[in-house]
């Protein structure tokens, strides 16, 4: 299937060569042009201009935007509107507020433009693991674009389904799912970036507790032993161990702890809909706090971040 990609960073670059992988045909831009020549090389269509990708697709066409959310993807989905015709889809598969797409979603649908909000999970390590994807918009275009999901997703041998799952009537158990209307992926990978925050900082808060105890714990070894049949195993567990037993002390890290938006999203829908989010909220105070004086808990939340998403936390 033919599809364009605009942005490639750290997840643009890896999804575009995970689809190139999986037999799909490719066009590319970005404004770096070393990041385009080296997906040309890959065998990605490599373009010049938005105007240059959109003419190397045949319509209806597809473009996936993975750029950073607020003004780039605003000016990026301009931008495209401007050079697709009726029919065509945008996806947004970047960290939106799912407000800005309903909005987005309601202007485009006046020039007969789909419009498709995709959370995606799976950071640095996606082009192997492959991506979670949380599907919002036009039910009909998101099932259009079932091949590319299909590729991008873990698939079906990633883990067994759960039992009483009816497999036949959905494919969350593949790695991707059509959510609802516009809004509601972005609205369920921003609850789902919340969770994250709650998840990070218990791991971070009892390795703290652990680090400080009197009896010269090995922490990497715990790390590593809890891997193994725990109830707290997962794969956040797993960078856990892995940045512990490059670092033991975490010294490459000051513990200064930055948050992406979601984390606030979260904590803003949780008061709209008047229900207790007390870890989430907690979780989200104790980055603000991690800026002012660090700990060997927040510490573990930077080496967490560089681990599972590529994020560059400030350095000693």
């Amino acid at each position: 299937m033919q599809i364009g990609l605009v942005g490639l960073g750290r997840m643009g670059g890896n999804m575009a060569r995970r689809l190139l992988t999986g037999g799909h045909e490719v066009a590319v831009w970005d404004r770096s042009t070393d990041a385009v020549r080296a997906l040309a090389s890959a065998g990605a269509g490599g373009s010049s201009s938005l105007a240059d990708l959109v003419s190397r697709l045949v319509p209806p066409r597809a473009i996936w935007c993975m750029v950073p959310a607020g003004d780039a993807t605003e000016q990026t989905v301009t931008a495209l509107a401007e050079v697709l015709q009726q029919g065509d889809t945008i996806i947004d598969g970047g960290n939106s507020h799912y407000k800005d797409d309903v909005r987005r979603a309601g202007v485009l649908a006046t020039r007969g433009i789909h419009y498709l909000d995709v959370g995606t999970s799976g950071g640095i390590w996606g082009a192997d693991r492959g991506y979670c994807l949380m599907i919002g918009g036009p039910q009909h275009a998101a099932e259009r674009l079932t091949p590319i999901f299909r590729t991008l997703a873990p698939g079906q041998g990633s883990q067994p389904p759960s039992r009483g799952l009816d497999v036949t009537k959905t494919t969350a158990h593949e790695g991707f799912l059509y959510c609802g209307a516009s809004g509601a992926g972005h609205f369920v990978k921003m609850i789902h970036n919340g969770i994250e925050y709650g998840l990070m900082q218990s791991y971070a808060e009892g390795f703290d507790i652990l680090e400080n105890a009197s009896y010269g714990l090995h922490l990497p070894e715990i790390a590593e032993l809890w891997r193994r049949g725990s109830v707290v195993s997962s794969w956040l567990l797993d960078l856990a161990a892995l940045a512990l037993a490059s670092d033991p002390e975490l010294e490459a890290f000051v513990g200064k702890v930055a948050d992406s938006g979601e984390g606030r999203w979260t904590v803003d829908a949780a008061i709209e809909e008047e229900v207790a989010a007390d870890v989430l909220t907690a979780a989200l105070y104790a980055r603000f706090r991690s800026r002012r004086d660090h700990t060997f808990g927040e510490k573990l939340l930077s080496a967490l971040r560089a681990q599972f998403g590529g994020h560059v936390e400030p350095q000693r």
